[in-house]
């Protein structure tokens, strides 16, 4: 085992498939010379040359557009969107053409492109480069959808990307790019459509994503020692295909759930968690589920706002011991 930063899992995981497999090429703005803008992709260029590791213009359609045209020819595109607010300029092409096109053409045409995105607050970007948008993608019929929370399931969960059929958005958090953890030495790969349970317990089940999942694991500690609450953590890691076998089993084994999200409210992630609890185990149900999220606005950029905004370790413990009451 080695310790590395959720940033240098980024460049190893990117690694690993560019070693293995020659029509893997990488594509982006500034991933090259630069090694990233936020220092993801550093010795790249120089292991793989700039055949394979390609500086692009400043256009996300471009960019997106190019891994579209490279799938269709027989590469294994990762493309990069510095900003996952900036998959709204190419949302065209995600949504209506690289997300299709295996189903438009029967087959005979599949769509092995990864793009990875900077996404979520926390480094006070502003409301334009501070925004989660998994829930953008995970309505899009024909995409897949990962995010993960640790530097090991960064390496793993972008293999298993890089060797799907299938187009995967890939959204890593940009305030997690420091965090360390523990990582095996040798090749690593995960699959797609699988949460993993982080700590058991028999009160409650939370279910969280990237940033979120830390923060669920320090409010479980919390929740334990100051208020006897027994919390189940479930990192979900994949939207799209969404573990529902898991989930259920872990929102069963506790009759209570809670979802911890940041994204705005209104059709975030959480809302199709609850609504297949309510439809599958609804008599398993101790009480109505909570979701913890972000309010519908626009993302702050001053530090305290920001901070406001976000569901915190203080906030979630707070909610969670008020259904208790």
């Amino acid at each position: 085992m080695e310790e590395l930063t959720y940033r240098e899992a980024v460049a190893r995981g990117i690694a690993q498939e560019m070693a293995r497999d020659q029509s893997v090429v990488f594509l982006g703005e500034d991933i090259a010379s630069a090694g990233g803008v936020f220092k993801t992709t550093g010795g790249l260029l120089e292991r793989f040359g700039p055949k394979r590791v390609r500086d692009t213009p400043i256009s996300e359609q471009a960019i997106v557009g190019a891994a579209v045209g490279a799938a269709m020819t027989g590469l294994r595109p990762i493309a990069e969107i510095m900003f996952s607010d900036f998959l709204a300029v190419c949302w065209d092409i995600v949504a209506n053409e690289m997300a299709k096109m295996r189903y438009m053409t029967n087959g005979q045409v599949t769509m092995p492109v990864v793009i990875r995105t900077a996404n979520g607050a926390g480094s006070r970007f502003g409301a334009q480069h501070s925004q989660s948008v998994e829930n953008w993608a995970m309505m899009v019929p024909g995409l897949k959808v990962v995010a993960p929370s640790t530097p090991a399931d960064v390496i793993g969960l972008l293999a298993a990307a890089v060797r799907d059929p299938d187009p995967v958005l890939f959204f890593e958090h940009k305030s997690l790019y420091g965090t360390k953890g523990l990582v095996p030495e040798d090749t690593l790969v995960d699959q797609l459509g699988k949460a993993k349970v982080l700590r058991q317990g028999s009160d409650v089940t939370l279910a969280a994503l990237a940033a979120m999942v830390p923060r669920a694991l320090a409010a479980a500690e919390r929740l334990a020692s100051e208020h006897g609450v027994s919390a189940t953590v479930v990192d979900v890691r994949s939207l799209v295909p969404l573990d529902t076998a898991t989930l259920l089993r872990e929102i069963q084994h506790t009759g209570r759930l809670v979802t911890i999200e940041e994204n705005p409210r209104l059709c975030g992630w959480g809302a199709e968690i609850v609504s297949i609890a309510a439809h599958e185990i609804f008599y398993s149900l101790d009480g109505p589920a909570l979701r913890i999220t972000t309010p519908h606005l626009p993302l702050p950029s001053a530090d305290n706002l920001e901070d406001a905004v976000l569901p915190t370790v203080d906030r979630i413990v707070k909610e969670i011991v008020e259904t208790f009451d």
